[in-house]
C-alpha cells in the first residue's frame, strides 16, 4: 500500500469515527424513552416518612424528596433545580428549598419564590395504598 492510499484510508476511518460520535448521541436524544423507564415505581412504608418529616430518595436516577405535610399529605419533588440542574437542599429552619448554586428559592410545593429558576420543581406522582407510599 502506498503512502497516499494509507493516508486516505486513515482519513476515512477518523471521519467515520467523528461522524458516529455525533450521530449516536443525537439519535439517543431524539428517541423516546423506553417503556421500562416510564413504568418504574418506588414503594416505601408510611413509617419511613413520619408526619411533618422528609426523606431523601433516588427515583429513576434522579434525586428526589418526600415531604409528609400535615395539611396536604405526601408531596414528592425532584431535587434538581430548574435553572441549571444543581441539587436543591431542604432547609428545615426556613421550611423551603434552596439552590446552593444561584440562590434559587422554592416553597414546599416546589413553586419558585426567588432567584433565577424559570419553572417550579418537578412534582412526581404519588399515591397512598394502605401502609405503602407508591411513587411513579
Amino acid at each position: 500500500m502506498k503512502r497516499r492510499g494509507f493516508l486516505k484510508w486513515l482519513l476515512a476511518l477518523f471521519s467515520s469515527v467523528a461522524l458516529a460520535s455525533f450521530v449516536y448521541p443525537l439519535l439517543r436524544f431524539l428517541a423516546p424513552p423506553s417503556s421500562e423507564a416510564i413504568t418504574k415505581k418506588l414503594i416505601l412504608r408510611k413509617a419511613e416518612v413520619p408526619a411533618g418529616g422528609v426523606k431523601n430518595i433516588i427515583f429513576n436516577d434522579t434525586p428526589a424528596i418526600i415531604l409528609n405535610t400535615r395539611d396536604k399529605g405526601y408531596i414528592v419533588l425532584s431535587k434538581v433545580c430548574t435553572h441549571l440542574g444543581c441539587i436543591v437542599e431542604y432547609s428545615r429552619a426556613q421550611n423551603r428549598f434552596i439552590c446552593p448554586c444561584h440562590a434559587g428559592v422554592y416553597d414546599l410545593e416546589g413553586n419558585v419564590l426567588a432567584g433565577p429558576p424559570p419553572k417550579p420543581l418537578l412534582k412526581l406522582p404519588v399515591r397512598v395504598e394502605g401502609d405503602n407510599i407508591i411513587i411513579g
